[in-house]
C-alpha cells in the first residue's frame, strides 16, 4: 500500500473492514489519526492489531476484541517459487482456499494474478478452477489481502489482473475492491494498471467499463463459433460472444480505449485456418478494430479438465499469431512460465487437495 505524502487520508472505500475499523473508532471516541497510524503500520507490513506499536495499547485491544487479532483475513498455508513466479495458497477464515500468482519479468515489472471466487460455477471444459464448482464469492477484503498481505514485503506489484480463481465479473465484490486498489493513500494504482479478466459476463462488463472506463478488458473468445464456443464456455448460451462484443465496441466508441480478446489455442480443436479467418473477420467486422488485440494462449493440460484437449506445439501457436497478423490483427502470444510449480490457475489448490486426500 503506498502511504499519501500529505499524511491525510481520504475515507478508506465502502464495504470492508478499514471502513469498519474506521467507524468503530469514531464511534468509540478515539482520534481519527488513530486510524492513519493503524493503515500506516499497515502499509509498513505489520500482520496483527498487536504489532501495530503506533497505537495505544488499550486501543490495540479494543481493536482485538473488536475485530480479532488481524485485519487480513487471509492465512498463508502453501507457497511454491521459482526464478520468475512466486504462487501462494491462501485460507480464508471459512477455510476456503484461494491462488495468488506474483509475477517477475526481465524487464524487471511485477504483476499479480489473483482470484476473485472460491471455485467456479462456470463450468468451462477447459479449466482446472471449474471442476471445483463455485463455492462462494470472495469478499472485497479477500481479494485485497491478496494483493496488500505482508507476504509481499510491503511492495506492490506494478499491475494486477483478475486472471486467477473464479470469474470475476460474476462477483460484485470486484468493484470495491477496485476501489481500493485505486484510491490513493491506499492503492493508489492508476485503473490502467488493473485488468478484469472474463469470460463474457456482458451485465458486469457494462458496468465495468462505464465505471471504471481505463480498466484494461480481457474477453475470452476461444472460439469464433457460437456453438464450439458453448461447449468451451458455457456462458455463451446466455450472454453470448456477440452481446458481449456490442457491449465493448460501445465502450471503444466512447472512450478510444484498446481491448484484448484471449484466444486459448487447443491442438486439433480451435488452431484451423477456419478458426482463424473466421476470428479475422469477427475483429474486422468490429468499430475500430486496430484497437482491438487478440492475445493467443497455448494450452496447458489442466486437472479437471476435459482429458481431449491437447497442448498445441509453441511453433504451431507461433505460426497462428503470425497468420493473423499477416492479415491485418494485432496479435501476440501471451507469455507464459511458472508450470513447473503449478501456477496454472486452480493447479496449486488441486495439488493440494490431492496430497490431503492421500495424508488421510
Amino acid at each position: 500500500m503506498k502511504m499519501n505524502v500529505s499524511g491525510l487520508l481520504p475515507n478508506p472505500p465502502t464495504g470492508g473492514i478499514l471502513e469498519n475499523i474506521q467507524s468503530y473508532l469514531k464511534n468509540s471516541g478515539i482520534p481519527s489519526y488513530r486510524f492513519q497510524q493503524l493503515v500506516y503500520s499497515l502499509q509498513r507490513g505489520c500482520l496483527n492489531f498487536e504489532d501495530a506499536k503506533e497505537l495505544p495499547k488499550p486501543v490495540r485491544d479494543q481493536l482485538i476484541s473488536q475485530f480479532g487479532a488481524t485485519p487480513i483475513p487471509l492465512t498463508i498455508i502453501e507457497s511454491h517459487s521459482s526464478k520468475q513466479v512466486q504462487k501462494v495458497l491462501f485460507e480464508t477464515k471459512s477455510k476456503a482456499k484461494i491462488e495468488t500468482v506474483l509475477s517477475h519479468y526481465q524487464t524487471g515489472w511485477t504483476s499479480m494474478c489473483i482470484s476473485s471466487q472460491c471455485g467456479c460455477g462456470l463450468g468451462c471444459t477447459f479449466c482446472a478452477t471449474a471442476a471445483m464448482g463455485l463455492m462462494r464469492n470472495l469478499t472485497a477484503d479477500e481479494i485485497c489481502a491478496q494483493v496488500f498481505h505482508p507476504h509481499w514485503q510491503q511492495k506492490l506489484p506494478d499491475s494486477i489482473a483478475f486472471m486467477g480463481m473464479g470469474e470475476a465479473l460474476a462477483n460484485p465484490n470486484i468493484f470495491t475492491a477496485i476501489e481500493a486498489f485505486t484510491t490513493k493513500g491506499y492503492g493508489g494504482l492508476s485503473q490502467r494498471r488493473i485488468t478484469v479478466s472474463t469470460v463474457g459476463f456482458a451485465p458486469n462488463l457494462e458496468r465495468m467499463v462505464q465505471e471504471y472506463p481505463n480498466v484494461t478488458i480481457t474477453l475470452s473468445v476461444h472460439s469464433p463459433f457460437s456453438k464450439q464456443r458453448a461447449e468451451l464456455i458455457p456462458l455463451e448460451k446466455k450472454f453470448s460472444l456477440v452481446d458481449n462484443l456490442t457491449v465493448l465496441d460501445k465502450y471503444v466508441k466512447t472512450f478510444n480505449r484498446k481491448v484484448y480478446l484471449a484466444y486459448l489455442l487447443i491442438k486439433n480443436l480451435n488452431d484451423t485456418n477456419e478458426h482463424l479467418n473466421a476470428l479475422v473477420e469477427l475483429v474486422k467486422s468490429q468499430y475500430r478494430p486496430e484497437l482491438y488485440h487478440i492475445s493467443v494462449i497455448r494450452y496447458n493440460n489442466a486437472f479437471g479438465a476435459n482429458p481431449a484437449y491437447q497442448q498445441p506445439s509453441i511453433e504451431s501457436v507461433s505460426k497462428f499469431v503470425e497468420q493473423l497478423q499477416s492479415q491485418g490483427i494485432h496479435a501476440s502470444r501471451r507469455t507464459q512460465f511458472g508450470s513447473g510449480i503449478e501456477a496454472a490457475c486452480g493447479q496449486l489448490h488441486a495439488q493440494y487437495e490431492q496430497k490431503n486426500k492421500k495424508r488421510q
